[in-house]
């Protein structure tokens, strides 16, 4: 018999079931909170009832709630239950815990966590009169040590039938200030204990942890404040949702003229009519503090910090706020669950109010006075990099923030004329940092050895690349590790960065006497250092490198994944900024040409035949003299008609291109960009730079790409945030991701005639978030899958697995390879498409329906699906090899991809397993990789990642001797996704924007980096080769001769950026020499040979 119904799968699903063998009690209460737990305990006297109590977080699976319920709740007098989240949050123990109490007639009191919302659901599965309901919540409501003992003394009573003289609870404040020793206090005795000049810090928390007596952190933080100089506020609060609060922290803020306001409070605070917080109205810096539920021994071991639920409701929704990330300063502590304690961390509460305390320092000092680094990315790449960031004109960027901070009163000198004059510049190297004066990290001697061995060790200094211009330096970044291993070692999650790097921020705060850091552009160094994901702690690097200087990070705003990391890991301020301008591609001359012809075609069309004939072989044979026959799929067995549909669509797909008119300089718009929210972005970009500087809140914005309709993230200039991963695949990226996952059906249709078996999927953090998990819902929609969401909160909880009649085709064996950031970012979602994988494979469906299921039956569980780097490493595993051409046969690029993915990844918390091999065997029989394109801004010649994970799959197939195709899906356009194979893709991104005189023209106006974007072209399109050996000739040739064979280019190449012309030149070379490209033309090896002389000149 199949399985034909649908069914569904909760993402409780996943966790282990544990069996609590608790022993049965007269009271048995229930809760997701310690404070409640902890609360009822130190209440509870010798009544004559008997206590039980219990976590609910323990008993999330339903085995582990069938368990508890037969050994400890039937026995049970009286029932509590408190469910933070409402119904939905603990369903099926609601539930079944519901239907045990009304069979067994036991009273079941099953309330609310949050004391202002009813839940209707709750009180019709309790068992007890409403009035009984809103009684036992009061005490909840009120709060504190107090009210605890009556609610103690009454679920005593109620257990023991005594309904006499039952005690309620004592009005509590539910707001208010608080003094560490003495309680609840007032504002003027909170400030008649400090200077009348120290500057004021509220800090806000939950009133429940002062009445659970568990405000141990809030303490701690008082302390250390106190200790600097300041006069922190404690203030408690219930939430920062109601306008009474609101009103009361307003107040608070306006009597008091705080310096900045520090909040231990979770999730967003809530938005007025003009969509603004309480936050956006004070303009006064938020800090946030993070006291978590994570247990201080899973903080201390795991690289990811804080479990899934805290990252979402202290990290991610308090972002929305345009809150600045200070570190956590507490986690839990107890033997058990249900009697955990906030425990505050000494050293993390020492280096937040040290970081605070840096801030406020910048905050203070006059513009004259204040001191900046401004940083220059420099991503282990190819030579010619220097200062590039994807759609930033990094060089002219800070030319120009230079020129904008010196008008506004900074101490800034002789300011350089050129971007060339700049980086000349920096190329000195004359900043330096004594030998004496450094003092080394833990763990760097035994890596690189003592700190004299360094090789940026001059004359007993560090030498950096770093130019001062007053007040102002402007510096690159030292080498994480060693040169010949640049990318390998600077995302290796174990190597410490080298002494220099660890020197290089003690000169920025001790050297410099920096005030801030000013990092301008992605993707950085700094952020991606040794550590933890999250709540770093003092052995991470990126902390002990920056230390708690204040981060303000311009970040285009299309990157919200990589933002992410800077917000999370350095407490940067990321101020969104524009991508280029885009510009539609048009056709060449030649191409022009064509489309006029087809054009006469179709008009000609029924008319005379004989003229029709001979257009159509005019056509052909046009478009074969000019390569474009080939290039757009047509065959010698093709006719006419079909051929010219085949021309005409490619000239359409060319023409729909969107290309780079240009780069974005920070704080400027480009001459003829007419857009007003575009034109608007030049000045809030510049002035949100001011005001970080000057210390100021800068307000949250979203984040995404304006060019696939985000509009609302312009204007820029705000602070980015990203998207609740709890709530992706949103219903509408549902919709456009079953679309997606139908082309690409469609697709493999039309090529093989017959379904595909299995696949890999590709999945990249920045791209979930900017989509709303539209990729995610691809790879739900293939297996035929849909997401649940709870209504109310708009969350995903689990899945719906389709029953095949409704899917009306075969399910896909979906294998996914999630990149680092994804890994890191997505524990939820990793859990989410594990719970749907495990549903799919316990179904019994026809033969051929349920490949998954098929296999899961063979091997006796369920296999991994779920594949990607080992936790803490990024990439493929293929970049630094590709990049400095140090392989013989992609065979070997194809394994060291495998050999990177090495990792399973699911469960509840999304963690990984070492399972070499398992993801070899997945390729070995994939008939498709799927790697999605969503960015109209960026397209695969743009950066490392796509030629290193398509290249990477292509090679490791080559390696197993597999069939599998690539397809590189277009979702640019979510309402018409386009799949093509790699060589379609790569030849409509050379034909359209590679060789396309408007966007060579856009990127020679931008001198170095204008020169860099169009080496990275040619090292990605040959890398393309390399790995796939699916790039025609005809393309490098192409490109070859719009970039070194024309004389203007060449001369541009080599006035701007010599280093990255010699590269250029040495990846040409390497497609000589590997037989992927024979030139047209027999001069091109001695023009290669002349460009390597002249580079050679120029650069020495």
């Amino acid at each position: 018999m199949h399985i034909l119904a649908t069914t569904s799968s909760s993402l409780d699903d996943l966790i282990e079931p544990v069996d609590l063998n608790q022993s049965p009690a007269d009271v048995v209460v229930l809760s997701f909170s310690g404070s409640d737990l902890n609360g009822i305990a130190a209440g509870w006297s010798d009544g004559k009832a008997s206590l039980c109590l219990t976590n609910i977080s323990d008993l999330r699976h339903p085995m582990s709630v069938d368990l508890w319920l037969e050994k400890t709740a039937a026995h049970a007098r009286f029932i509590l239950v408190r469910i933070l989240g409402g119904y939905d949050r603990w369903a099926y123990g609601a539930d079944q815990l519901s239907r045990l109490a009304k069979r067994k007639k036991i009273p079941l009191a099953m309330l609310p966590g949050e004391c202002s919302i009813s839940d209707d659901r709750l009180a019709a599965a309790s068992t007890v009169p409403d009035a009984t309901l809103m009684d036992v919540l009061a005490f909840f409501r009120e709060g504190g040590p107090d009210n605890m003992q009556l609610l103690a003394r009454r679920l005593d009573a109620l257990a023991s039938g005594d309904t006499q003289s039952l005690p309620t609870a004592t009005p509590m404040p539910k707001r208010g200030f608080y003094k560490p020793g003495h309680g609840i206090s007032t504002a003027d005795e909170l400030t008649a204990g400090f200077p009348p000049h120290a500057q004021r810090l509220p800090i806000l928390f939950y009133r429940s942890t002062l009445l659970a007596n568990d405000a141990a952190p809030i303490d701690a933080m008082f302390e250390a404040l106190a200790a600097r100089g300041f006069a922190p506020m404690p203030m408690f609060v219930g939430g920062l949702k109601d306008a009474e609060t609101i009103g009361f922290v307003e107040q608070a803020i306006a009597e008091l003229d705080p310096a900045a306001i520090l909040t231990t409070t979770a999730f967003a605070s809530a938005t007025d009519d003009n969509g603004e917080t309480i936050f956006d109205r004070s303009g006064i810096p938020v800090f946030q503090l993070v006291t978590a539920t994570t247990r201080r021994d899973g903080w201390m071991e795991g690289r990811r910090g804080l479990n899934p639920s805290d990252l979402a409701m202290h990290v991610v929704l308090p972002e929305l706020d345009g809150r600045i990330l200070a570190g956590a300063i507490s986690f839990k502590a107890g033997d058990k669950t249900s009697d955990l304690v906030n425990q505050p961390e000494p050293d993390r509460i020492e280096h937040v109010a040290d970081r605070i305390a840096a801030f406020l320092a910048m905050k203070t000092v006059s513009r004259a006075e204040r001191k900046l680094v401004i940083l220059m990315p420099d991503y282990p790449s190819a030579p010619g990099r220097t200062g590039y960031a994807v759609g930033l004109d990094v060089p002219q960027s800070v030319m120009t923030i230079l020129s904008t901070l010196s008008t506004a009163g900074y101490s800034i000198s002789d300011i350089p004329q050129t971007p060339r004059a700049l980086l000349d510049l920096l190329a000195a190297r004359t900043a330096q940092y004594p030998l004496a004066t450094y003092s080394p990290s833990a763990g760097i001697d035994s890596a690189w050895g003592e700190p004299a061995m360094d090789a940026d060790l001059e004359d007993r200094a560090y030498r950096f690349r770093a130019a001062q211009f007053g007040n102002v330096t402007v510096a690159l970044a030292p080498e994480r590790g060693r040169d010949a291993d640049r990318r390998t070692d600077y995302h290796s999650p174990d190597l410490p960065p080298r002494h220099a790097l660890n020197a290089f921020g003690q000169w920025m705060r001790d050297g410099v006497g920096a005030h801030a850091i000013v990092h301008v552009g992605a993707h950085g160094t700094l952020e991606w250092l040794p550590g933890k994901t999250v709540a770093l702690s003092k052995d991470c690097f990126p902390e002990l490198v920056t230390g708690g200087l204040p981060v303000i990070y311009p970040f285009i705003v299309s990157n919200p994944g990589e933002a992410a990391v800077a917000k999370r890991r350095i407490s940067a301020v990321t101020i969104g900024h524009l991508p280029p301008v885009l510009a539609g591609a048009g056709l060449s001359v030649e191409q022009t040409k064509l489309e006029l012809l087809v054009d006469e075609y179709a008009q000609a069309d029924g008319l005379d035949r004989r003229r029709r004939d001979r257009l159509a072989k005019l056509i052909v044979e046009t478009a074969s003299d000019c390569g474009l026959a080939s290039e757009a799929g047509i065959t010698g067995d093709d006719d006419p008609d079909t051929a010219l549909s085949r021309i005409d669509a490619f000239l359409c797909d060319l023409k729909d291109f969107a290309i780079k008119d240009g780069q974005h300089v920070f704080g400027e718009i480009a001459a003829g960009d007419d857009d007003p929210l575009r034109i608007a972005s030049a000045g809030t970009e510049m002035q949100a730079l001011l005001d970080a500087l000057d210390g100021q809140h800068i307000r949250p914005g979203p984040s995404g790409a304006p060019a696939r309709g985000r509009r609302d993230v312009m204007p820029t200039g705000r602070n980015l945030y990203a998207s609740d991963p709890r709530t992706l695949p949103t219903p509408t990226a549902f919709e456009l991701g079953k679309r997606a996952a139908d082309e690409i059906l469609r697709r493999y249709l039309q090529d093989h005639g017959d379904w595909p078996k299995s696949l890999v999927f590709d999945l990249w953090g920045s791209a979930s978030l900017r989509s709303g998990g539209e990729e995610v819902a691809q790879v739900l929609a293939l297996m035929g899958a849909r997401p649940v969401q709870d209504a109310a909160t708009g969350r995903v909880t689990g899945i719906e697995v389709l029953a095949p009649a409704t899917l009306g085709r075969p399910r896909i064996d979906v294998s996914l390879r999630i990149s680092g950031l994804f890994r890191d970012m997505f524990p939820a979602l990793i859990a989410l498409l594990d719970a749907a994988m495990r549903a799919i494979a316990a179904r019994e469906e026809a033969p051929g329906d349920n490949p998954l299921a098929e296999d899961a039956q063979t091997l006796g569980h369920v296999p991994p699906r779920i594949f990607g780097s080992a936790p803490g490493t990024y990439g493929s595993g293929i970049e630094e090899k590709l990049a400095d051409g140090s392989w013989s046969e992609r065979e070997e690029l194809g394994r060291l991809y495998l050999d990177a993915t090495s990792h399973a990844f699911g469960g509840a918390d999304g963690d990984g397993v070492h399972v070499p091999g398992g993801f070899a065997e997945r390729i070995g029989s994939a008939d498709l990789l799927v790697h999605t394109g969503d960015d109209p801004g960026r397209d695969l010649l743009d950066g490392s990642a796509d030629v290193a994970f398509i290249g990477g799959f292509s090679a490791a197939v080559a390696a197993l001797g597999g069939k599998a195709d690539v397809i590189a899906l277009d979702t640019t356009d979510p309402q018409k996704p386009k799949a093509r194979s790699i060589s379609e893709a790569v030849t409509r991104v050379v034909r359209a924007r590679a060789v396309n005189p408007r966007f060579i023209a856009g990127q020679m106006r931008h001198g170095p980096r204008g020169a860099a974007e169009l080496v990275e072209t040619v090292d990605r399109l040959i890398g393309f080769a390399e790995t796939t050996h699916a790039v025609p000739q005809s393309l490098i040739d192409a490109t070859y001769d719009a970039y070194l064979g024309d004389e203007k280019v060449r001369d541009f190449l080599l006035s701007q950026n010599p280093e990255g012309a010699r590269y250029m030149g040495l990846r040409f070379r390497a497609a000589l020499d590997r037989g992927l490209w024979h030139p047209r033309r027999n001069a091109v090896n001695a023009e290669l040979e002349m460009l390597a002389e002249d580079c050679e000149r120029l650069v020495a």
